[in-house]
This record gives C-alpha cells, structure tokens and sequence, in this order.
C-alpha cells in the first residue's frame, strides 16, 4: 500500500519536473539561427526590392501544379528507377 501511494505520488509530480527545463535553442548555432528567423518575421531584414510574379508567370506556375496531377503514383517505388542506395 505504501508503495503505491508513493509510486503515485512521483506519477504525479513527474510532469513539473518538465518545467525546470529552458525553452528555446541551446547550441550557439541554433541560437543565431533563431535570431536570423526572428528578423524574418518581424520584417526587419527584407529587402528593398519587392519580388512580384507576372501574370504570365503565375498562370505557368500554376498549370505546373495542376499537371503535376495526371502522373500516376506507383504502388511501388523500384529501386533501380530512383537512384542508389549504399547497400550492406
């Protein structure tokens, strides 16, 4: 009986223990990564040329994604189709 009021006693803190940990990157790496997407999407770092598609351009786009469409999708993928895979 003791035991299991003391398994569920741990049961039940064992998720406040999660909230000792820090969010956010650790490595310098990951850290400077997340600054350079914070600048997008604040909109601190765009560039001063606005980029635009032309009508043209955009109708082209996309009738290559609907024709993307009429191509089957395999059942099964051979190998010898796709590519070389090291094997051991």
């Amino acid at each position: 009986m003791k035991v299991s009021i003391h398994v569920g006693v741990l049961l039940a803190v064992l998720p406040l223990s999660a909230l000792a940990i820090q969010p956010g990157p650790a490595a310098q790496s990951q850290q400077e990564t997340e600054r350079w997407l914070q600048l997008q999407i604040n909109g601190q770092a765009k560039s001063a040329v606005t980029q635009t598609a032309t009508p043209a351009e955009r109708e082209r786009s996309l009738q290559r994604w609907l024709d993307s469409y009429t191509h089957p999708i395999p059942e099964y993928y051979k190998q010898s189709e796709g590519g070389k895979a090291k094997q051991e």
